[in-house]
């Protein structure tokens, strides 16, 4: 049974109950506090708790009035950190149609006023006004993929870092294990040399960080991985690459399209160099990310105390979130899949951070002892559901690789797409006696399954897998991401021909009969896809009525930050190739593309309306039938 003190503080009782009276680093967070590996805030959290240091989070605080829940803390020793959610703010709240979404997912009963739009900003604003002379420290994926200039979609226009628009000290980027551990380590050893630009506490007799403290420490130098500091001025290094200013790219977006190469290449890359950007009369510095987690470094984050339960503070309410995950393990972080629409590589990296057996199992155990369990895992997944323990089979190779994508245009022959540590881990679940049944929730590359991987011992752990997978781990419906039918489209995205879906849905059907299974296979699609028209839709349409399949599970594309697609829908050209490609703005036709999904006959499409790369034209209904 856990007591209060088994969660990371939220209030000065629960400070009082572990005898703090200051906290070293404060996060504030827009999401409830979930206590738990999937819960950005409670990671970093419990990897701070675990260096020693006193560690207190703020979920969701009220930011009107007057900034009660952002004083209540009072002064950390360190820094306040920023994490505003695991999912982008506007992505939380809006459809791609900019309409309010039914529900926030990470908010107590789904409630949407727990958070204001952009919380990075709004949160840094508000402690810039109580707490004038302490650093502030952003994380998470809202400034993750906001680190550099970025286009707006509900604002359509171009924006420059979130350090300019927030007035942080810092970004700490991508995952925040290593980072912010480094980052407090630096801090630590800067505070034990005291001098005149750090603050003393005379009640306390603590040495307190100012924000000219934290300048000196950390960003003057520049030199942290995986952050962003914003400098007057810079130190060349060699490699240094330098970005189009801002108000370059404000002039001409085309700028924007060159810049975003450097960024999405940097940021997938072991050995990276530094970015640039001129902003105003300031640079923005994006230092390169640290090498890929190791095994162990993996295991030791997701094997901290966590309870795995939201705080007691919300007994009796829904987080609609946690429900979806509770009974769901992660093993990997990163993808190597590039999609175009895609931000985890841009968050989390394109190479495969993988868990231990032994922890994996570890998390299961501790599953199943939670009392509501009834014997059904939810997932048993990642970013991509079988990409775990995957690799270059040559490491040196990879170090001078620039791909964003391991798989797109081809499947590189240095990728090791070996699926048998995923059907060991799968035999070990399915021989726990509390386990009935482990389902795969996340999407299954079913391109590295059909895949010729020139060696016999591979080619037949995916076949092994893809019975394994459809037997035993599919609760009735199987989803995966084929995303559109049309090559043309499907090559912006990065990803496979449709041809490969008419394939493994083939094997599907043909598994389902032999063991006498009644299964779905749900598809995935996006409309509106930069490159994507009317005439793509309608064939899209035909396509997929054709093979009888059900297409409820749709989205009209929604331009993220720090994306390819973005980066032609907010220019018009792609980054790579610098090519003109159409993408639909206007809000109608954005919706009649979408209502192709919905149509129960053949739509009807006049083609004389755009011409851009692939037909297009605009869709009528059909003429009522004369009786």
């Amino acid at each position: 049974m856990y007591q209060l003190s088994d969660w990371l503080p939220t209030t000065r009782k629960e400070m009082d109950l572990r005898g703090w009276d200051r906290a070293d680093v404060i996060l504030f967070s827009g999401d409830a506090y979930v206590d738990h590996p999937s819960f950005g805030a409670a990671v970093v959290g419990r990897l701070l708790e675990a260096e020693g240091l006193r560690v207190c989070i703020v979920p969701q605080p009220d930011w009107h009035g007057d900034l009660r829940d952002f004083k209540r803390l009072g002064r950390p020793r360190l820094f306040f950190g920023i994490s505003p959610g695991c999912m982008d703010s506007m992505v939380n709240k809006y459809t791609a149609a900019r309409r309010l979404r039914s529900e926030d997912a990470y908010s107590p009963d789904g409630r949407h006023n727990m958070r204001p739009e952009y919380p990075t900003i709004v949160y840094t604003q508000c402690l810039r006004q109580l707490f004038p002379d302490v650093p502030v420290v952003l994380g998470g994926i809202e400034a993750s993929l906001r680190r550099v200039t970025h286009y707006d979609y509900w604002q359509e226009r171009i924006r420059p870092s979130i350090l300019v628009d927030s007035g942080a000290d810092m970004i700490t980027y991508g995952m925040g294990d290593k980072v912010n551990l480094e980052l407090v380590r630096m801090l630590e050893s800067f505070l034990a040399t005291y001098d005149e630009s750090l603050e003393y506490d005379p009640v306390t007799g603590e040495t307190l960080m100012t924000r000219e403290g934290f300048r000196r420490a950390v960003v003057e130098q520049t030199t942290l991985p995986q952050t962003v500091v914003l400098s007057n001025e810079i130190t060349p290094q060699e490699g240094d690459i330098h970005l189009h200013a801002y108000d370059e790219c404000l002039r001409n977006p085309v700028l924007h399209a060159e810049n975003f190469r450097h960024i999405e290449e940097e940021s997938n890359k072991i050995k990276a160099s530094r970015l640039i950007q001129k902003t105003g009369n300031s640079y923005v510095i994006v230092n390169p990310p640290y090498a890929p987690l190791t095994t162990e470094e993996l295991d030791n984050s997701f094997d901290l105390p966590y309870t795995r339960l939201p705080h007691p503070k919300y007994q009796g309410k829904r987080i609609p979130a946690y429900e979806m995950i509770k009974f769901s393990v992660n093993m990997h972080r990163g993808c190597f899949g590039g999609c175009a629409f895609c931000t985890i590589s841009a968050h989390q990296g394109k190479f495969i951070m993988s868990r231990s057996k032994e922890s994996i199992l570890k998390e299961i155990r501790q599953i199943a002892k939670m009392p509501d369990f009834k014997g059904t895992l939810s997932d048993l997944g990642g970013p991509s559901a079988n990409m775990y323990m995957m690799h270059g089979k040559n490491i040196k190779a990879c170090e001078k690789c620039k791909r964003p994508s391991c798989i797109h245009p081809q499947i590189c022959p240095n990728l090791n797409g070996d699926h048998r540590p995923l059907l060991d881990i799968y035999h070990a679940v399915n021989d726990i006696p509390e386990v009935k049944h482990s389902y795969i929730g996340s999407g299954v590359r079913y391109d590295m399954l059909l895949h010729d991987w020139k060696d016999e011992a591979l080619n037949g752990a995916a076949r092994e897998y893809t019975r394994e997978l459809i037997t035993r781990h599919v609760s009735g419906r199987l989803k995966v991401a084929p995303e559109h039918t049309e090559d043309y489209v499907l090559d912006i995205m990065r990803k496979p021909s449709f041809t490969l879906f008419h394939k493994f849905k083939s094997i599907f059907d043909r598994v389902n009969r032999e063991v006498g299974l009644k299964q779905q296979i749900i598809p995935y699609f996006i409309s509106s896809h930069p490159g994507c028209t009317i005439r793509d839709m309608e064939n899209l349409s035909k396509e997929t009525r054709s093979m009888g399949l059900d297409t409820d599970q749709v989205q009209d594309f929604t331009p993220t930050p720090l994306t390819v697609a973005t980066t032609i829908f907010a220019t018009g050209y792609h980054p790579y190739t610098m090519e003109k490609i159409f993408c639909e703005h206007d809000p109608e036709e954005k919706r009649l593309q979408k209502s192709f999904f919905f149509e129960k006959s053949a739509p009807v499409v006049q083609s004389n309306k755009r011409n851009y790369n692939k037909g297009g034209g605009k869709y009528t209904k059909a003429p009522a039938k004369k009786r």
